[in-house]
């Protein structure tokens, strides 16, 4: 795992080169609306994909993390399937309905039965490199959204010049990052993580929660501002100093949010002592994005070290598919 950690911005470079290579035939109708479907680490790039675009696109594009579809799903929609290995059955349930309902659908993958179907039925599709835990491919697989959106008028082109400046970013402050990482990691040790961002960045937040559950083996939660302010704040009265909160911030978060921030961190010392903030980098929300993932990956790789666990294995979701396929 640190190894695919540290490929992160090669696989942007990569993921860059497979997109603009892509042969992509155009849509059979007007696109009215986008509908991304996929989980855990093949989905969470749609999750952070439809933030970063929401000032952008003209149309709603929602995710979907289910068996099922929506019923507005129809010839004018455009449904991107995003399942790395292929076989993921909740995606595969629905990419059969999308099919069915008449979308357009769109396929990233490295292979499997999402890679079969799209051949078999002639669907537009990206192929990405295979071998890898999905969740080590998140540059890949959000990359490639962004041109498949491009591809279908969706959004602009813009993105690639950011993800470029965002590789650049992430090389110069390579070495920056992984310290930041290893100095959070233990003041975070032992406790149970609490992840806060604003808003926009709710996508990163699930990121760093979902690499902390499976690469450091950690229970945690996250919540956004200003949401958490009409609820989880009132259940602080039972926090205690188990608890490790930790603040992705960004200085373009909105200054009423931000207020809202500053306000919380004083209410959260009544009960914790261990209240950390994180600033982002970068000039763009592109780039601040990828720089904030790319912290918070190396923070789950050296708290799997730090908890003395695996950070590759997997075996509980491995024991949970088996049992679903004797059904």
């Amino acid at each position: 795992m640190k190894a695919l950690i540290s490929s992160f911005s090669s696989h942007l470079k990569e993921a860059l080169e497979i997109g603009n290579s892509a042969n992509l035939a155009s849509a059979s109708n007007q696109i009215n609306n986008v509908l991304i479907s996929g989980l855990g680490g093949s989905g969470i790039g749609g999750t952070i994909a439809s933030q970063l675009l929401e000032k952008e696109a003209d149309i709603p594009i929602n995710v979907n993390k289910d068996y099922f579809i929506p019923k507005y799903v129809n010839d004018k929609t455009l449904v991107i399937i995003s399942s790395y290995s292929g076989n993921t059955e909740e995606t595969l349930s629905a990419m059969s309905q999308a099919i069915k309902q008449n979308a357009e659908v769109v396929c990233i993958t490295s292979g499997g039965e999402v890679l079969n179907i799209a051949k078999t039925r002639g669907l537009n599709h990206i192929i990405i490199p295979g071998g890898m835990p999905p969740r080590a491919c998140l540059g890949y697989s959000l990359t490639q959204l962004f041109f498949v959106l491009n591809h279908y008028g969706i959004v602009g082109a813009e993105f690639k010049t950011q993800i470029k400046s965002g590789i650049s970013l992430l090389e110069s402050e390579e070495d920056d990052i992984m310290q930041k990482a290893l100095e959070l990691s233990g003041s975070m040790v032992g406790k149970t993580p609490i992840i806060y961002t604003s808003a926009a960045y709710e996508g990163v937040g699930i990121r760093l929660r979902q690499q902390l559950n499976e690469n450091s083996k950690m229970l945690c939660w996250h919540q956004v501002f200003p949401e958490m302010n009409h609820n989880e704040l009132v259940g602080w009265k039972s926090g205690d100093d188990s608890l490790a909160v930790l603040i992705l911030r960004n200085k373009s978060d909105f200054s009423r949010t931000q207020k809202r921030i500053e306000t919380c961190k004083e209410i959260f010392s009544k009960y914790t002592s261990t209240i950390i903030e994180v600033y982002s980098k970068g000039n763009s929300e592109i780039e601040r994005t990828l720089y904030l993932i790319h912290l918070g990956d190396w923070l789950s790789w050296f708290l799997s070290e730090k908890n003395q666990v695996d950070a590759m294995e997997i075996e509980v979701i491995n024991y949970l598919k088996s049992e679903l396929s004797k059904i």
